[in-house]
């Protein structure tokens, strides 16, 4: 691990008071996946689509708690690559810095269509590709400027989502009570098991992953530990950010599915944008599309920072080319930088020559892939810490519930082919370790 000289320098850098690491994090982690994705996990699922996101946040809680608190004893700008590395060797650390990169390029490009596709509700004859463009543009600007810099770009756009949750609940709620009149038919609002378990168990298992999905992002966090003040004040940022979002989820779904039967929600449109439909509320699609925008924007700048920094890392450990930890009079390494832009043009390549599906089946592969790194996130704590029997405790349930996520895309016909070509990721980059780990031999000899 570090030696005690190398935390006190990484400590002594940090000026990140702990309520900001929570705002951050609420920027890193609100995005298309709950504004959008929600309304798969609501059709799978019905109503018990709530117990999944319970679920997911409690999870997420023990995957940022244990990150914070290695944060806390063991400071390291490689955060769980490194904690993984000391863990179980350099393989570990290789593969999981890789695995994740890969990901979050891949995320990345889905989110820039995404991001051209909402733009279009407005300007519907630009191209695709020039609105990509632009907003990728946008994102490694973000990067550019440095961290002090997309801390307050996060920062902004985080209240912004808070905010728009927070109207869609207010509206919701008077749209429940008649302020708005009533319209539409009302869902069966019995507790049976039923009515609130329409697909059965199954339905709940396969509707996990996308409720996991909304609580991406927590890794970019644990990055970002090492700028607080106080380090031993990770744990504390994290619970309050993950109960912060964990009520506002829960009530804006909740409300989602008390206004309208479970069987109109798609995978097209927004479930707040449907929740609201019958009311005619005219400004309700424009302000939906507005917050969609700037969470799309926020979650994909947030990921284009991590896999900047975490490039500039793993070449720091000699797990990527010397050259991409150079920075030079700049903020930031622009071989890395240039690596990252690099990575966003295939990925969005790719998302406009490939098939919707197929794209489709990838990016939610990148999604799993990123579960595998909070698998292997726990595991690092537990080997490298001194655990009480609660946290073990808590540690196998949260490994539990994310396996369950993962095995449940299995009975998800969308989300099926993603698990299968998630595993031929792994594939790939353990061949990729294997090459590596006998150069490393060949080296020491």
């Amino acid at each position: 691990m570090a030696s005690r000289k190398d935390q006190a320098s990484v400590s002594e850098k940090g000026n990140l008071k702990w309520w900001q690491l929570s705002l951050l994090g609420v920027g890193c982690i609100i995005g298309t996946g709950f504004f959008l994705g929600t309304g798969i996990g609501i059709k799978t699922a019905g109503p018990s689509i709530l117990i999944a996101f319970i679920i997911a946040a409690f999870s997420t809680y023990v995957v940022f708690d244990a990150l914070a608190r290695l944060t806390a004893e063991h400071p390291e700008k490689g955060s769980f690559c490194a904690y993984a590395n000391h863990a179980f060797g350099r393989w570990a650390g290789f593969s999981n810095g890789w695995m994740y990169w890969s990901a979050e390029i891949l995320i990345t490009g889905s989110q820039l269509t995404a991001l051209g596709l909402f733009t279009r509700f407005w300007f519907p004859h630009l191209p695709l590709w020039m609105l990509a463009t632009v907003y990728a543009v946008l994102g490694l600007i973000v990067v550019f400027i440095g961290t002090n810099g997309f801390e307050k770009v996060e920062n902004v756009m985080a209240v912004i989502k808070v905010l728009g949750i927070l109207m869609f609940i207010v509206i919701a709620a008077l749209a429940l009570f008649g302020i708005f009149g009533y319209h539409g038919k009302k869902p069966d609002l019995s507790l049976d098991f039923q009515s609130f378990f329409p697909n059965g168990m199954t339905g709940l298992w396969s509707a996990l992953i996308f409720a996991f999905y909304t609580f991406g992002g927590i890794e970019i966090m644990g990055m970002m530990a090492n700028e607080l003040k106080d380090p031993k004040d990770g744990p504390k940022a994290g619970k309050v950010m993950l109960s912060l979002l964990a009520t506002i989820y829960l009530l804006a779904v909740g409300l989602a599915v008390l206004l309208v039967p479970w069987t109109r929600f798609n995978t097209k449109e927004s479930p707040f944008v449907i929740a609201l439909a019958d009311y005619h509320l005219s400004f309700v699609p424009h302000a939906f599309n507005a917050i969609l925008i700037i969470a799309g924007f926020s979650t994909m700048a947030a990921s284009l920072f991590a896999v900047t920094n975490l490039l500039v890392t793993l070449s720091e450990t000699g797990d990527a080319p010397k050259v991409f930890a150079k920075k030079g009079k700049y903020k930031v390494s622009l071989p890395a930088l240039g690596v990252t832009a690099g990575g966003l043009a295939f990925s969005i390549i790719m998302s406009l020559l490939l098939p919707e599906k197929i794209y489709e089946h990838i990016t939610t592969a990148a999604g799993l892939m990123l579960l595998y790194t909070w698998t292997l996130i726990l595991f690092s704590f537990k080997k490298l810490m001194k655990l009480k029997p609660a946290d073990n405790i808590k540690g196998l349930i949260s490994l539990l519930f994310i396996w369950l996520a993962i095995s449940g895309t299995l009975f998800e016909k969308t989300s099926r082919p993603g698990l299968f070509i998630s595993i031929g990721f792994l594939v790939i980059i353990a061949a990729a370790t294997l090459i590596m780990s006998r150069r490393w031999k060949t080296s020491k000899t």
